[in-house]
């Protein structure tokens, strides 16, 4: 487990009204994290558009912010993609669109496209902010998945770096793992027992993997274990939407395929409509 997992941090700029706070979020990342930052512009290069994004970077490069700017024309997509495989990039910044009249946000269609193709970890932000936002409460995933150990890893490596008050492991049990078909008051003891075994089940597997999390990144966060039984990704997404987590922590999943494509992994139901912040661990 990398207790460092983002060396080089990428952002897509565009000069559009979240230019300013997008440069801000992802700059007070690179120094946290102690990481390169890569802004990517999809264009030719200018004298002009160099100048307004030294002008924004200024008050970090005061800090010591290490960062490199990219011009290259083309695709959005493929130059997003190429460019963070071609600067190694460890995680990559986008932002969500937010649905006319409403309080809410999704992912377009080229951030989607991204998302779905990058080999890095990508971050989804909902709402930038020049001024820093304090990031509390924390969200993740734990799935029972081989990827588990290291998205958790990682949610408690951001969690600690970004000064969060408590972090929340939610366990997504799908119902049928619930087999008892409840048609009276015995069934229904029967269900109620089955899912309290789940639960004492799924905590005590998530405790051994929280165990294995060097201890300068979990003593002083306070830790919850949260199984919900549900639909996968839409419970999550609830839950962190109702709990007012400000990051929410997901593993990537395994590359599409065709039957992925005809049903949906979980994590499309989160792109659909973001809860808050999203982390994807790759």
């Amino acid at each position: 487990m990398s207790l460092k997992p983002f060396h080089t941090i990428g952002i897509g700029v565009t000069f559009s009204p979240n230019l300013k706070a997008n440069i801000f979020e992802a700059s007070r990342l690179a120094l946290v994290f102690q990481s390169k930052l890569v802004l990517i512009h999809v264009g030719e290069e200018s004298a002009e558009k160099m100048e307004q994004f030294q002008n924004i970077l200024e008050p970090f490069i005061k800090q010591s912010l290490d960062y490199s700017i990219v011009f290259k024309a083309g695709d959005p997509v493929d130059v997003i993609l190429s460019v963070s495989e071609e600067k190694k990039i460890n995680l990559l910044i986008l932002g969500a669109l937010k649905r006319e009249n409403f309080l809410k946000y999704y992912v377009g269609s080229i951030a989607r496209k991204i998302t779905r193709q990058a080999n890095c970890s990508v971050l989804l932000l909902i709402n930038p902010s020049v001024v820093r936002l304090p990031c509390s409460r924390v969200v993740v995933n734990g799935l029972k998945d081989p990827k588990t150990k290291h998205t958790i890893a990682c949610a408690f490596y951001v969690a600690s770096s970004l000064g969060a008050e408590k972090i929340t492991i939610v366990e997504e049990i799908t119902q049928d793992k619930v087999t008892v078909k409840v048609d009276d008051d015995k069934s229904l003891r029967k269900a109620a027992i089955l899912k309290e075994r789940l639960k004492i089940r799924e905590t005590s597997r998530v405790n051994a993997i929280i165990e294995n999390i060097p201890r300068d990144y979990t003593q002083d966060i306070a830790i919850k274990s949260q199984p919900i039984f549900g639909k996968q990704g839409y419970s999550i997404g609830h839950y962190a939407q109702i709990s007012r987590a400000d990051l929410l922590v997901m593993h990537a999943p395994s590359k599409l395929t065709f039957w992925d494509r005809l049903f949906p992994h979980d994590i499309e139901h989160i792109l659909t409509e973001l809860p808050t912040d999203v982390l994807i661990i790759q």
